[in-house]
């Protein structure tokens, strides 16, 4: 009988160290750590997309350790460049950026493109959107296409980025495709989202180029009217915005946010950041981050984004060309 106990212990105490293990195996199983390298400064899109990412890998145990580094200048050449330079002791490092990185590269603000560095994933989208004051005479963005083909130069557009870049280029592709001439668009910049809001509410500009997101916000302080946003279909968080083409303008553009590993990593260092990030999708940790920040959804892993950067990039590059900014 006490060799029948004696072998019951033991039986127990296998199947518990077995689960010790297995546990032990399954912490393992996620990344020991993530570095994520922001080519610009705190606060700002790519910074808050970061780190909401990193909190929500941490908060999901799907990364043990993770760190932040801010390094701006050269439109983000200088963060990207750091990474292909000091590429052997960064496979830990994943780099975020956006639809810029093709603009910038096109432009020759640096001379990398995204086939200088790795692909990991496209992770977030933010579609494009037109403000206007909350006491506009625009009702609609058909009122401003009217205004547009009639007198062109009549309509001041304005944005948080230099001519060329992207709030610029997201207006001229919607006027473009009203049948418009978009190198008529009368743009007129500003170094940033609150100047460009100010230059609205003073009355400088009659519209605002914008993301979606920061358009919502926006809209909650009362002060301005969305008119319409660049998404394939109405949004969730503003039911009432029609998209540009069920307007009847055959356009649509969402600005990415995702990222980049350093040249040269192995193909199973690639394939566990894009598992780790696929794996982020499934839990509440992500969620609470994805709705706090009102980001969409637009995931394009590896060979998948890769396809898509090569079709951005002939896409916008038609377009700056049309404008002039590329010969």
């Amino acid at each position: 009988m006490f060799g029948k106990t004696a072998n019951k212990k033991t039986l127990i105490a296998a199947v518990l160290t077995t689960c010790l293990t297995a546990g032990a195996s399954f912490h393992v199983a996620a990344m020991e750590s993530i570095h994520f390298l922001v080519p610009g400064g705190a606060g700002g899109g790519w910074d808050g997309t970061a780190r909401g990412v990193g909190e929500a890998l941490s908060k999901a145990g799907l990364v043990d350790s993770i760190s932040y580094e801010n390094m701006s200048g050269g439109g983000g050449g200088k963060a990207i460049a750091h990474l292909i330079e000091t590429a052997k002791q960064k496979h830990d490092t994943l780099m975020v950026n956006s639809t810029p990185i093709v603009i910038r590269s096109l432009s020759k603000v640096f001379p990398q493109s995204f086939r200088d560095l790795t692909p990991i994933a496209a992770t977030v989208g933010d579609f494009g959107a037109f403000v206007v004051r909350k006491d506009s005479k625009y009702n609609s963005f058909n009122d401003v296409v009217a205004e547009f083909n009639e007198k062109p130069r009549s309509v001041k557009i304005g944005g948080g980025s230099a001519r060329g870049s992207m709030d610029h280029l997201v207006a001229a592709m919607a006027f473009k495709a009203s049948g418009g001439d978009a190198r008529q668009v009368r743009y007129v910049a500003y170094d940033a989202g609150g100047k460009a809001m100010a230059g609205l509410l003073s009355g400088e500009i009659s519209i605002l180029s914008t993301g979606f997101s920061e358009a919502l916000t926006l809209a909650d302080s009362g002060e301005i009217r969305i008119l319409v946003m660049t998404g394939e279909e109405r949004n969730e968080a503003a039911p009432d915005v029609p998209t540009l083409k069920e307007l009847g303008y055959d356009a649509s553009f969402v600005n990415w946010r995702g990222f980049f590993a350093a040249p040269g990593i192995s193909d199973t260092e690639k394939t566990e950041f894009v598992t780790t990030l696929k794996k982020m999708y499934d839990t509440d940790a992500w969620e609470n981050v994805r709705a706090r920040n009102g980001w969409v959804e637009l995931f394009k892993p590896d060979d998948e984004f890769v396809t898509f950067l090569e079709q951005q990039e002939k896409e916008v590059g038609a377009l700056m060309r049309e404008l002039g900014f590329l010969k």
